[in-house]
């Protein structure tokens, strides 16, 4: 019976109700032999040695009516008397010792599950008791001065004030989630005499896996290879700042007080994760159809009805964004889960979302060789292709869990109302309440995922131009995440599977597709920083006061990095809005043979594709190498487009084709290759009536344009004026010829 609630629990639903319904019409099937039958029980049917077996009686099933029937006065009276019991014989047609057996067996089977209950709750207590004690015994074992952090002089602190400490600082925990239950099921508040932090309840529907062996440290898997672009290219790393972070202790504190810090850090990850459960599960009150009818919304009231805070109050002005999407990727959920707890992967599989991130501390890296109870502290920083959206900062908490047979859960919450205020990222203006996604195997190698998306964050941060698509939560939002999951697991499929024999010139190898796909990436990386100025790269902001507020200047030196060339290069993006369909947009955008519409540097002529690389199934999801139809010079462009449910792009830079030969032949190392991206960024615009109508009858968009150029090759040159004037000349063209071109006036 257990093995099979927690296949019930695979299900698309997730819903305790629909999985003790299924335990029960199970647990019928399987007693149909043995207590649905004419005349007795099952004592009357064990006989002494002495005595001759009686004659087996013909079994019955009772027919879903009469099961019913039984049930629905079972919930009414348990213990029915004689004469209700002969009542309802005669009313259901069964015998008096048929309908005398049958409640006996449902009383059974009521005790079974009460107990099986109370068993998995005391399994729970029993698993973070255990944890605790693992932190408490690394602590006894490895005393650490509160004052410096280091190991404590012999002498400096004795075995018993040691203790004695550690002891009061358990005891205040336990106060402060006393207070909390409290306030939840008294109505009324309780306060300790500390004024000690609120804790949300421990009490989690899910089992807590804790490694002992993996606080602190991470551990090597025995896994199968984890999905993610491993193109081994290294310019993805994190970025100086986050890598300053991550050297410090976990969110500030030393001493005795990380260990104690990572006990309530495990409370927050049971929570979070149980809250995102029960947020997955469909037809709940928690999500309600929008006006139109397409679109879910949460319930903001039984959302606080049903879950504690776990990030504190919402803030003054901060607005509420919830989305939920499903979706199916060819893709298993174990690569899955290896993919989301890697960060260097994680931040690669959703490079277009995810701008930097980076592992502050691993606090369990799994138990039994898996990821299940795996938890982990990061830094990550998001972005929305936009110069009018700042990029979103936070410390996340991501706790993973084996949740049933062929279903994992992998959740994130924020912990900045944990961190100190001295050590708060003044551009943190977004929170992010219990999201992630609920992984279910499913045949043929494919994995549906459910994803949950819920922050809270400041619009007064946002232009107005872009404050609707925020707001519409296609920004950020669980669409956006599935559809870029749903790309970037094709683009996979097709880059492992070998090219077949083709006289095209334009059709590669596979080592070669590798090369160009990996200068791709770093391309894409380029461009997406220079957009938004996250820190995965040092920008600098350039304030000159007749800027439009919509443009968006920045500058950057690069000294000592091997993946470029010296110089000091100049970012210039802004974003406009049209009244044309994205999809018409990027079609004309992409489109090689209309490029001297609207390419200043094209001299007004075509160009013409050399190479091809698809990454998906439509034609617009590629990586190309073009080149102008006059065949002039020794000029080549690297160009990527894709476009998916919620955005689209095309970038390009230009390369020299001696350096593209060399990367050829020299096993694709592109680290030589010199890029100076720009391009486009295509966004739905946030109305309703035309964020998704991309069949170029009606509708509008967002149009992201950036460029970047090197201005000196000279890292310590100076910033000039005519620089300034040189970008917005051109940003300021390109828009009125795309305009022009679309037939926009």
């Amino acid at each position: 019976m257990e093995g099979r609630s927690e296949m019930g629990m695979m299900g698309e639903s997730f819903d305790t109700s629909n999985l003790l319904g299924r335990i029960r019409d199970d647990d019928y099937e399987s007693r149909s032999e043995s207590d649905n039958f004419d005349g007795g029980s099952a004592d009357e049917q064990d006989f002494g040695d002495d005595q001759p077996q009686r004659k087996k009686k013909k079994y019955h099933r009772h027919t879903p009516q009469q099961i019913q029937d039984l049930e629905a006065f079972f919930k009414e009276c348990p213990h029915p008397d004689e004469k209700q019991r002969t009542d309802l014989s005669k009313r259901l047609g069964l015998e008096n010792k048929q309908v005398k057996f049958w409640f006996q067996n449902r009383r059974t089977q009521m005790k079974t599950q009460l107990e099986r209950h109370e068993n998995m709750v005391l399994k729970q207590e029993n698993d973070k008791l255990r944890a605790e004690n693992g932190v408490m015994k690394e602590a006894l074992a490895n005393p650490i001065c509160n004052n410096c952090g280091g190991p404590a002089i012999p002498g400096q602190i004795s075995l018993e004030e040691h203790q004695t400490r550690i002891e009061n600082a358990r005891l205040k925990d336990e106060l402060n989630r006393i207070c909390t239950l409290a306030n939840k099921f008294l109505g009324r508040s309780l306060s300790s005499m500390a004024s000690p932090m609120s804790m949300p309840p421990t009490n989690s529907g899910l089992d807590l896996a804790i490694g002992r062996n993996g606080i602190g440290g991470s551990s090597n898997f025995g896994m199968p290879v984890p999905i993610g672009f491993d193109l081994g290219d290294g310019a993805l790393g994190s970025s100086p700042a986050m890598a300053s972070m991550a050297a410090r202790a976990p969110l500030g504190m030393t001493g005795n007080e990380i260990h104690l810090e990572r006990s309530m850090l495990i409370d927050i990850a049971i929570n979070a994760m149980d809250e995102l459960v029960k947020m997955a599960r469909q037809d709940n009150p928690l999500w309600i159809k929008s006006s139109d009818g397409r679109n879910e919304v949460l319930n903001c009231d039984e959302y606080a009805r049903m879950f504690p805070t776990l990030v504190g109050t919402k803030p003054a002005g901060y607005l509420i964004e919830a989305t939920r999407a499903t979706g199916v990727v060819l893709a298993s959920s174990l690569g899955l889960v290896e993919t989301f707890m890697d960060v260097d992967r994680w931040q690669e599989m959703f490079s277009s979302m995810v701008a930097s991130a980076c592992t502050l501390d691993v606090i369990s890296g799994g138990t039994n060789g898996t990821r299940n109870g795996a938890l982990q502290l990061m830094l990550a920083e998001l972005q929305l292709l936009s110069p009018l959206v700042p990029t979103r900062q936070m410390s996340l908490l991501r706790f993973c869990k084996h949740h049933a047979e062929g279903v994992w859960v992998v959740v994130d919450v924020s912990i900045d109302i944990l961190r100190n205020a001295s050590n708060s990222h003044p551009s943190m203006s977004c929170r992010r309440l219990p999201s992630g996604c609920v992984i279910q195997d499913m045949p043929n190698g494919l994995s549906k995922i459910t994803w949950v998306e819920h922050s809270q964050y400041d619009e007064s941060v946002i232009h107005q131009l872009c404050r609707p698509l925020v707001s519409s939560g296609i920004g950020f939002g669980a669409q956006r995440w599935i559809a870029s999951l749903l790309r970037q697991c094709e683009c996979l499929a097709i880059l492992m599977t070998p090219p077949g024999p083709s006289d095209d010139p334009t059709v590669l190898s596979q080592s070669n597709r590798r090369s160009v796909l990996k200068l791709a990436q770093r391309m894409n990386e380029y461009f997406c920083s220079g957009i938004c100025g996250s820190s995965a790269r040092k920008w600098e902001v350039v304030h000159i006061g007749n800027l439009a507020d919509d443009m968006k200047i920045m500058t950057r030196k690069i000294v000592d990095d091997p993946n470029e060339a010296p110089g000091y290069v100049l970012s210039a993006s802004t974003c406009v809005w049209l009244p044309v369909p994205r999809q018409r947009v990027f079609d004309f955008l992409r489109n090689e043979q209309l490029r001297g519409e609207w390419d200043m540097l094209s001299k007004g002529g075509p160009m013409k594709e050399m190479l091809h690389v698809p990454k998906g199934q439509d034609h617009g999801n590629c990586v190309s190498i073009l080149q102008y139809g006059n065949n002039e010079g020794n000029v080549l462009y690297l160009q990527e487009s894709w476009t998916d449910a919620t955005g689209s792009m095309v970038v390009y830079s230009p390369i020299n084709m001696q350096s593209l030969n060399m990367m050829m032949m020299n096993t694709g190392d592109s680290s030589f290759v010199s890029l100076r991206p720009s391009g486009f960024a295509i966004l739905p615009d946030g109305h309703s009536n035309n964020s998704d109508n991309n069949d170029g009858g009606g509708g509008s968009c967002l149009l992201t344009v950036g460029l970047q150029m090197l201005q000196n090759d000279n890292p310590s040159a100076k910033f000039t004026l005519e620089s300034v004037q040189t970008v917005n000349s051109l940003l300021s063209c390109t828009i009125q010829k795309v305009k022009e071109a679309l037939g926009v006036s």
